[in-house]
């Protein structure tokens, strides 16, 4: 079995408890404006240009046999829609502008390069993490990776955006310590609007993995403009009332440093905020949201 993984990511320590090393796979069904990973919004191979590190060497005018690269004035001009996602143009591209995002690799290869970092984890009671995307993209090999981590005495975390058939879920239950469930907006028409997809299967998700008694941290980004608002926070403090095996809210601030990652997959920053989620104000919600609750809560 074999899976489209774009990263691996080694000693990560934002993406559940301890040291961890997190397997980012590829394909999500939401297409949220404000997405800080973007090249991984496509389940296929897909290429990154960075126009500003290229120095016009030519090397992939030569190698592209679908003449995808042309240099116009001086100027690198990457025709994408006649592009393949082959990789060839970015083998000997010396400059890094150019990078092939995606590669299949089986259980055993990315388990492998989990290993390495074994006794970090157990000294930190940390483990392997499972992000996107979104890993539910891939349910067979989700549930497979999971599995077989837990062979190695792993702690597993699945980060989820919650938008997948519970079937799909079921698989991954047993061998899930913790789910990291993004909830991305409580305003059912705002969250289609900016994710493409409907919030209540979403919400309904959630519920279930409660019910299944999984562990949980819900993970809400803070917009600047879309959903720092009050009715926000307390819609969340209304979703969570009743997760009892709701262990931590973590509030995740906003920073437009991602967003050159637009272009460089070739499509259109919608968002067209360039300010940083205010702080100030976070710890403001933080310190409501666990006033409301009594759950902890995290900037």
């Amino acid at each position: 079995m074999k899976g489209m993984v774009f990263d691996i990511k080694r000693f990560s320590i934002h993406d559940g408890p301890g040291i961890r090393t997190t397997v980012f796979l590829k394909g999500c069904p939401l297409h949220c404006i404000w997405c800080h990973n973007p090249e991984s919004q496509k389940y296929q191979q897909e290429i990154l240009f960075d126009s500003d590190k290229c120095i016009a060497c030519g090397w992939c005018l030569e190698n592209c046999s679908q003449h995808a690269h042309a240099i116009l004035k001086g100027k690198h001009i990457f025709k994408r829609e006649k592009c393949i996602s082959c990789g060839k143009c970015t083998e000997k591209c010396y400059a890094g502008a150019l990078e092939l995002i995606g590669k299949e690799m089986t259980i055993s290869e990315v388990l492998a390069k989990v290993i390495e970092d074994k006794i970090l984890y157990d000294n930190s009671s940390g483990g392997m993490t499972i992000s996107g995307g979104e890993p539910m993209s891939q349910p067979d090999f989700t549930a497979a990776l999971l599995s077989e981590a837990k062979k190695y005495g792993l702690h597993t975390c699945l980060d989820t955006c919650g938008f997948a058939n519970w079937k799909q879920y079921e698989k991954v239950l047993d061998n899930t310590d913790l789910f990291l469930f993004d909830l991305k907006d409580t305003n059912p028409k705002r969250h289609q609007k900016n994710t493409g997809v409907a919030l209540k299967p979403i919400l309904e998700n959630l519920n279930r993995l409660n019910d299944a008694g999984k562990k949980i941290y819900l993970r809400c980004p803070i917009i600047p403009g879309l959903n720092d608002q009050d009715e926000h926070i307390k819609k969340i403090a209304e979703t969570v009332i009743f997760l009892d095996n709701l262990l931590e809210i973590k509030l995740l601030a906003y920073h437009p440093l991602g967003s050159s990652k637009l272009e460089f997959t070739g499509r259109e920053n919608k968002l067209k905020i360039n300010k940083f989620t205010n702080m100030e104000q976070l710890e403001k919600f933080r310190t409501k949201l666990e006033k409301i609750t009594k759950n902890k809560v995290t900037i």
